[in-house]
C-alpha cells in the first residue's frame, strides 16, 4: 500500500491492520516496525512510490518483537542492508524467530485486555511462523540514536515485555506510540498483554510527555492535541 503522509518526514504505510512508519533523517530513511510475514514487499513498493530505493533505508526500529511488527524485519534486513534495533528483553525471539502461539502462550503467555475477549479471539488466531533476523544494536530507554539524536527512546512494556515506542521532538512532538493502545475508533485497550497492569502504567507514564501527534500500530493517527486527549483517557481518569 502506499505511504501516506501524517506531516512533513513522516509516513505512515498501513499494511492491512497494522501500520508501519517511514522518518526522512538526515542519513536517510528510517523505518519504524515491518508488518507481518510477507508485508516486505509493500513497504518495499511504498518506499519506491515515494522516490526513493531499498538501500535508502538505513535503519530499522522494532517496537517490539510480535509477528504483525517483526514479521517483514528479515527480509527488509536482506533488501536494504539496514541495522537492525530493538529493546534487549525481545531481541533474542527477534533474532530466534519461530512460532507465535498466543493460546499456548509461546513464547510468552498473552492474554487479552479485559473487555476485549471477543475482539481477541477473532483477530489473534492461529499459530504464526516467523523467521528470525539479526538486531544489531540492542537499545534502551535514554539511548541517543546518532542518526537521529531528537528521537527519544521509552521503554513501555506491558503489551510486550520489552516494548518500546518513540518521541520524536519536531512538530510539537510526534509520539510513536506502537501497541501500548489502540486507536480504532478511538483511544482504547490493545487488543492483548503480555502483562496488563504493566501496560496500565505505561500509559500514565506516556501521560507525563507532551506531543501534539501520536501513531499507533493499530488505528489512525492523532494529528492534533494528541497529549491531551491521552491525558484524559488514561491519566486523568486513573486507569
Amino acid at each position: 500500500m502506499a505511504a501516506k503522509k501524517i506531516v512533513d518526514g513522516v509516513y505512515v504505510i498501513p499494511l492491512g491492520g497494522v501500520n508501519a512508519f517511514l522518518l526522512e533523517a538526515q542519513d536517510g530513511l528510517v523505518l519504524i516496525d515491518t508488518g507481518s510475514p510477507g508485508n516486505a514487499d509493500e513497504i518495499l513498493l511504498a518506499v519506491n512510490e515515494l522516490g526513493k530505493q531499498p538501500g535508502d533505508i538505513h535503519h530499522i526500529l522494532l517496537t517490539h518483537w510480535h509477528p504483525d511488527h517483526m514479521g517483514g524485519m528479515a527480509a527488509l534486513k536482506r533488501a536494504t542492508g539496514a541495522q537492525t534495533y530493538a529493546h534487549p528483553i525481545d531481541a533474542p525471539i527477534i533474532r530466534e524467530g519461530g512460532v507465535f502461539d498466543p493460546v499456548s502462550g509461546v513464547p510468552r503467555p498473552f492474554l487479552p485486555a479485559p473487555g476485549m475477549e471477543f475482539p481477541f479471539r477473532q483477530f489473534i488466531t492461529g499459530v504464526v511462523n516467523v523467521e528470525g533476523g539479526e538486531i544489531d544494536h540492542e537499545i534502551n530507554e535514554g539511548d541517543i540514536l546518532t542518526f537521529l539524536p531528537d528521537l527519544k527512546v521509552i521503554f513501555a512494556p506491558g503489551h510486550s515485555d520489552g516494548q518500546v515506542v518513540f518521541l520524536w521532538e519536531v512538530h510539537g512532538g510526534v509520539l510513536f506510540a506502537a501497541d501500548t493502545c489502540a486507536n480504532i475508533p478511538m483511544l482504547n485497550w490493545s487488543l492483548g498483554y503480555e502483562n496488563f497492569n504493566e501496560g496500565k502504567r505505561t500509559l500514565k507514564k506516556l501521560a507525563g510527555y507532551d506531543f501534539q501527534i501520536a501513531t499507533f500500530g493499530h488505528g489512525d493517527a492523532i494529528l492534533k492535541d494528541a497529549a491531551i486527549e491521552w491525558r484524559r483517557k488514561w491519566h486523568d481518569k486513573q486507569v
